[in-house]
């Protein structure tokens, strides 16, 4: 496995641009890598670079059909709406994307991260000020790997990739 690009295994965000530029070097490390799995949790996605030309640049180069990319979230009405790049991407990458609602989980307690098992956690862990951290301790990846277990268990599918008319 490739050593993590930080001189340290945790790196803290201390802005949005941080946490922005943390989730484009998440993707940008995950197409690397070849890891097999990608979860992303947030209550709406609204605040993320999901759209931007880099991450969908990235995320082109991840996509495989044996790998795996869950988005988790209280609800999605925002990511067609400010990521229309991201959304365009699916259209042709979908049988690798599952996106499940949360509805049980109360939007307060729905965590923001960005996970690939044994490979790396961006966490914020206070969402409004942009703290966080970027992690690829092997402790902390345990750990938010049971998390992520966990919140999915909660998860029903929703956000089809197309809708059916009448």
């Amino acid at each position: 496995m490739e050593t993590p690009r930080t001189a340290t295994p945790v790196a803290p965000m201390a802005s949005r641009a941080d946490f922005h530029r943390a989730i484009a070097e998440a993707f940008e490390r995950a197409a690397d890598v070849g890891c097999r799995e990608i979860w992303l949790c947030d209550v709406d996605y609204a605040d993320w670079p999901l759209g931007e030309r880099a991450v969908v640049q990235s995320l082109t180069r991840w996509a495989c059909a044996h790998r795996r990319l869950t988005l988790l979230a209280s609800r999605f009405d925002e990511v067609p709406r400010r990521h229309a790049r991201w959304v365009a991407w699916r259209r042709h990458w979908g049988h690798v994307v599952d996106c499940l609602a949360l509805p049980q989980v109360e939007p307060s307690q729905v965590p923001c991260f960005w996970f690939a098992p044994g490979v790396q956690a961006v966490r914020l862990v206070d969402p409004r000020r942009y703290r966080g951290f970027v992690d690829t301790t092997p402790a902390e990846l345990l750990r938010m790997q049971d998390r992520v277990r966990e919140l999915a268990r909660w998860g029903i599918p929703d956000f089809p990739v197309t809708t059916l008319g009448l």
